[in-house]
């Protein structure tokens, strides 16, 4: 039977079972715990760490505030598995009892909650919380659920986590920028604060996350934590005791993921190159690693040590496989898959594999991609620029289902990592500062010219879309490359700067400060980066979406359009109900998909 091309239902059912949160091994390493849709509703499951059939939890574990990890964690005793949840209105702190008893609420603090670890006799938690309007270290017993607050704001103490001893609480201090952070340790009653390691000139857009955990080893001596001071995103080590970092494994890559071995003489952590994230290991030290788990193609992440510290559980997947449940062994390398998100009858096989690209920019900097392309190339298909959120962020070697997709509907489509991009180096990582829509802009046209090469593309018909920052590049295009493109489709973009100031989320006005500088002394970078203001010139075929009803929210994306009506620009608008400004409700995500590939069939295959 001749194999047919997936529908959008079958290729939006290619989804991982698993969640994004980091897979928990029991403390007697027979289990692993995750969290997953697999019973319909989000919820806590567990599997055997040797592979079997999964087991279900909790019964209603409900949701998260936008940004929060529901961040299962086993307590060291075995009687408790602990997650966050906002079922009661705020995100708190859930106890599930091993034994099968009723949950119980641990905290009552009624804030967002940031981050959590448990203290190594089960007694207590650390917790991160902005009850107070900043985020703060509490000290919360167990389980009677008495809070004692460690840590007063106004900068953020994020990150907190016991040292092995129990006797410490190690935790990240941010400044005011979130650009640079302290490694601080205080007594597990708040006293004796302080610096363990300082590191500076590393943006944290998510205020703590990007700059990660500072583990302790096993001795309590040593603390790890990310830092870019050298060019590169790596891991680093610095004495609990004081004294200077040290580079753990210094490469050019970006690393992440650092956790201890049980023993403290090893860290295992990913390393990422052009989008490819492979398992290494460093004895502490040496100054050197290994791979452990090296596919050659795919995303590793969220890695956690088997309690005896023979293994390592792991998420995995590739661009034509959702991310599942993996372990690997330090002994030999042998890597086993324990869940298995892929549909039957090979659905996934007929998925089209990317190309690994590059090609040379306007000034000779080169810029790595991924080429999606049908499987026949005997006749000419428009061409597609897909832009990545961020912008410090970066595509990688992961399931695109939206692209996907488009593929499907008979377009080449090309994902660039421009500059701006994570992954590549901080120098390339700044290339764009105080110059969106600039180089930026100019590398997305390169990549067009990179498409137009191509002998199976048409090179009269071209697009560009994006969410995010994909969609701000995207407006960036309409108005200050007018004809560049043929059509585009800004998904959830913004647009003016300047009048944003007053309605975007902490987080945008932190990362805009840190890419413009400050409006007072920058305010012609502001103008300048802003699409808004040149709508007049714009000549390309709109469409511009974004959803609306649930937080977060952004009238941006709608104040563009109308601009765009007002000066009789070719525009079509469409909002998407009951959905944060990203789209991510699935029902909306479908919907969605149809609609963009409507828009581009009517402008860029009419002819």
């Amino acid at each position: 039977m001749e194999k047919t091309s997936p529908t959008l239902d079958q290729i939006l059912s290619i989804r991982p079972l698993v969640g994004v949160e980091t897979p928990q091994w029991s403390p007697d390493g027979s289990r692993i715990a995750f969290v997953s849709s697999l019973g319909g509703t989000t919820n806590l499951w567990s599997m055997p760490s040797k592979g079997g059939f999964p087991t279900r939890l909790t019964v209603s574990m409900g949701d998260v505030n936008f940004l929060a990890s529901r961040a299962p964690l086993w307590a060291s005793t075995d009687n408790y598995l602990s997650y966050i949840s906002k079922k009661t209105g705020t995100d708190e702190v859930w106890l599930w009892p091993t034994d099968g008893s009723e949950e119980i609420q641990l905290t009552h603090l009624g804030g967002l909650i940031h981050s959590m670890a448990w203290s190594p006799d089960g007694q207590s938690v650390a917790v991160a919380c902005n009850r107070n309007g900043a985020y703060e270290i509490y000290r919360v017993d167990v389980p009677s659920g008495e809070a004692h607050r460690l840590t007063e704001g106004p900068l953020y103490a994020v990150n907190p986590v016991f040292t092995p001893d129990g006797k410490h609480i190690a935790y990240v201090r941010l400044d005011d920028t979130w650009e640079d952070h302290d490694v601080m340790i205080i007594t597990r009653d708040g006293k004796d604060s302080r610096v363990v390691a300082v590191d500076t000139d590393f943006f944290d857009y998510t205020y703590g996350k990007t700059f990660g955990t500072p583990n302790v080893s096993a001795d309590n001596k040593t603390v790890v934590f990310r830092s870019q001071r050298s060019g590169h995103t790596n891991i680093w080590t610095a004495p609990i005791d004081g004294g200077e970092p040290a580079a753990l494994a210094p490469e050019e890559a970006e690393q992440d993921n650092a956790v201890w071995s049980p023993s403290g003489r090893q860290v295992a952590f990913t390393s990422n190159n052009n989008g490819t994230l492979e398992i290494r290991v460093s004895d502490a030290g040496n100054g050197g690693s290994r791979a452990i788990f090296s596919p050659g193609i795919g995303v590793c992440s969220n890695l956690q040590w088997s309690p005896d510290g023979t293994a390592i559980a792991f998420r995995y997947g590739t661009p034509t496989t959702p991310a599942d449940i993996w372990t690997v062994s330090l002994k030999d390398g042998h890597a086993s898959q324990l869940t298995d998100a892929s549909p039957g009858g090979g659905l996934t096989e007929r998925l089209m594999k990317p190309e690994k690209m590059a090609f040379k920019s306007f000034d000779g900097l080169t810029i790595h991609g991924y080429l999606y392309s049908p499987s026949d190339k005997s006749q000419k298909y428009p061409g597609l620029l897909y832009i990545h959120g961020g912008p410090t962020n970066q595509f990688y070697d992961d399931l695109q289902v939206n692209v996907q997709y488009l593929v499907q509907r008979g377009y080449v489509v090309l994902l660039p990592n421009i500059r701006g991009s994570s992954g590549y180096g901080k120098v390339f990582e700044e290339a764009n500062d105080k110059d969106w829509g600039g180089g930026d802009l100019k590398d997305a046209i390169a990549g067009r010219d990179y498409l137009k090469g191509l002998k199976y593309v048409d090179a009269e018909n071209i697009g560009i879309m994006g969410r995010s920052y994909g969609g701000i590049l995207s407006m960036c295009a309409i108005s200050f490359a007018p004809g560049a493109f043929q059509a585009a489709v800004p998904i959830s973009g913004y647009g003016d700067w300047p009048s944003l100031q007053a309605e975007m989320e902490l987080r945008h006005n932190k990362m805009q400060v840190h890419e413009f500088g400050s409006f007072e002394e920058n305010s012609d970078v502001w103008y300048d980066c802003s699409p808004f203001y040149k709508i007049e010139n714009a000549t390309t075929p709109t469409f511009v979406l974004h959803g609306e009803g649930k937080d977060p929210s952004s009238d941006a994306s709608r104040l563009f359009a109308v601009e765009m009506k007002r000066l009789y620009k070719t525009v079509e608008y469409k909002v998407y109900h009951n959905d944060g400004y990203y789209v991510d409700a699935p029902a909306n995500v479908r919907q969605l998909l149809l609609d963009v590939a409507d828009f581009l069939d009517r402008y860029l295959k009419a002819g």
